[in-house]
């Protein structure tokens, strides 16, 4: 604890006396200052005790005296020393009356004790005071570090807790709650979501103080990591602001964790590179020697269906960040969460994701893009393969790639191959090569039928749609069979091209399809 008033009191060498003020001793003393100025306000800091012999007041002038001891008070002084036999043999009742009415503890300083001796009291209390924090600062700093090297992040975190009186909690890089000490603070910690996105957006280190929702908790909240993007946050709450060794502690745990964190950086690129080889194995059809390679890192992930994710960023202007990055952030870290495998692949512009069927990692990554869908500027692109096993893997990513062009060509961020597979085929005919060619294909009937000689386009369709029936299809014109046999007798002169065969059948319907909206 600083010195106090009272310990000045109590200090035996200093023989002090408490004129006033006798409730308002346990105040910390930040400085003993010397000063006989008739106004000595502008060279305060607040927390001072002040020591005067009143060498230029009118000490005996009550209105002098209320105006001086309001004017200290009102600067956060916490305390006036009064030496007597100096310039008065005893306090001046006016200074007494005074520092009563403005509830300023007034101490009287004996002839035989010198200002100094009261400012070597205070200056020594201030050291032992800081020589005691630093020292549990270290005691704080060994036991975060055992903690650490023990039982992990959680066991450093109520570590951490304890040593500052309050709780502590550690957020992945999606902002979800990953651990929490107390075990009631994870409640607690998980309410302050959107504050540690907005950490996360700032420039590695950061740190902010906020308040909790509902609680008087003063929350300090510290960004970890050294890259340009924060791996993890740490929240630190306390009744009030951490004095030095709580804040020893504090910088402790942050480097501490930042240590693990850069630590589990490595591990993770070791992780990737092994990922990536299981990937190569499992699309060149080797699914035993990808399963032998995988063993207990990616083995289980095998061992049920999975699902492929390919995902590209998007052209866009301004974004902060990669993307792609978050998009992995958001699958390691539900995966982890839930204590699921995840393989997850950086492809030069594109991410390969490979995560169970149905799990956390697919689901996060579903709810990381829905919320872009909704957007005029979309960042990524999605293709998501239908569920399958490590024989079909190969099969599962042409699946994720072909439901990845048709979100490309419809302007989504994500579609499913399912989706795509139990739909219709005709809403990717929207797509401007599709169109070119339906447009070259019909234009010599358009231009004929732009002479005002016919409708072959028209004609066409009807006889298409009927399936090639003569009668259905010219009463649905309101012709006879007869012209419009005619009518399709010049549609193959025109193209040069027999209505007989399928496959000229079936180009002309879909380029009537794809210029249906004309």
């Amino acid at each position: 604890m600083p010195p106090t008033l009272a310990s000045l009191v109590h200090h035996s060498a200093l023989k002090l006396t408490v004129r006033a003020g006798e409730d308002r001793l346990d105040v910390p003393v930040r400085w003993a200052h010397v000063s006989e100025l008739a106004d000595p306000v502008p060279y305060m800091e607040g927390g001072e005790l002040l020591l005067i012999t009143a060498l230029k007041l009118d000490a005996e002038d009550p209105e002098a005296m209320r105006r001086y001891v309001k004017r200290l008070a009102g600067a956060g002084v916490v305390g006036l020393g009064f030496a007597v036999g100096v310039n008065y043999d005893d306090i001046p009742e006016a200074l007494v009356q005074a520092a009563r009415l403005e509830g300023l503890p007034l101490l009287e300083v004996p002839r035989r004790t010198p200002f100094l001796a009261i400012s070597k009291a205070v200056s020594a209390a201030i050291a032992a005071d800081q020589y005691r924090s630093v020292t549990a600062g270290f005691a704080a700093q060994r036991e975060l570090t055992r903690q650490a090297l023990t039982t992990g992040p959680e066991g450093l975190l109520a570590a951490l807790a304890a040593q500052v009186d309050g709780w502590a909690a550690l957020y992945d890089a999606s902002g979800a709650v990953v651990a929490a000490a107390p075990e009631w603070a994870g409640r607690r910690a998980a309410r302050l979501t959107a504050e540690v996105e907005r950490l996360r957006e700032r420039p590695a280190p950061a740190s902010s103080v906020v308040a909790a929702p509902d609680t008087e908790d003063r929350i300090e909240l510290h960004s970890l990591g050294t890259g340009r993007r924060p791996r993890a946050a740490l929240a630190v709450g306390t009744a009030a602001a951490p004095g030095t060794a709580e804040r020893y502690a504090v910088h402790s745990a942050i480097a501490l964790l930042t240590l693990t964190t850069e630590r589990s950086r490595s591990l993770h690129a070791a992780e990737q590179r092994v990922g990536a080889a299981v990937l190569r194995m499992l699309l060149a059809g080797e699914p035993d020697h990808a399963r032998a390679v995988a063993g207990d890192l990616y083995g289980g992930l095998l061992d049920a269906p999975f699902r492929l994710l390919v995902a590209e960023a998007a052209p866009r202007q301004g974004t902060d960040g990669d993307p792609l990055d978050a998009l992995a952030e958001a699958a390691e870290s539900a995966a982890a969460r839930s204590g699921e495998a995840v393989l997850v692949v950086p492809d030069r512009d594109r991410l390969v994701v490979l995560a169970t069927d149905g799990g956390a990692a697919v689901a996060a990554c579903t709810a990381y893009l829905v919320p872009e869908s909704k957007s005029d500027d979309d960042a990524l692109v999605v293709g998501l393969s239908a569920p399958a096993g490590p024989i079909a893997a190969a099969t599962a990513y042409r699946q994720a790639e072909q439901a990845l062009s048709v979100a490309r060509r419809r302007g989504r961020v994500l579609v499913e191959h399912e989706h795509v597979a139990a739909g219709s085929v005709l809403p990717l005919l929207a797509d401007d090569a599709v169109r070119a060619f339906a447009d070259g294909l019909l234009r010599s009937l358009r231009d004929h039928d732009a002479t005002g000689r016919g409708d072959l386009v028209a004609s066409l369709r009807a006889w298409l749609s009927r399936h090639g029936q003569w009668d259905a299809a010219a009463a649905d014109l309101g012709v006879h069979r007869h012209t419009l046999r005619y009518r399709m007798r010049r549609v193959e002169e025109i193209l040069g091209r027999s209505l007989d065969d399928p496959d000229v059948r079936m180009e002309l319907w879909l380029a009537l399809k794809a210029t249906s909206g004309e």
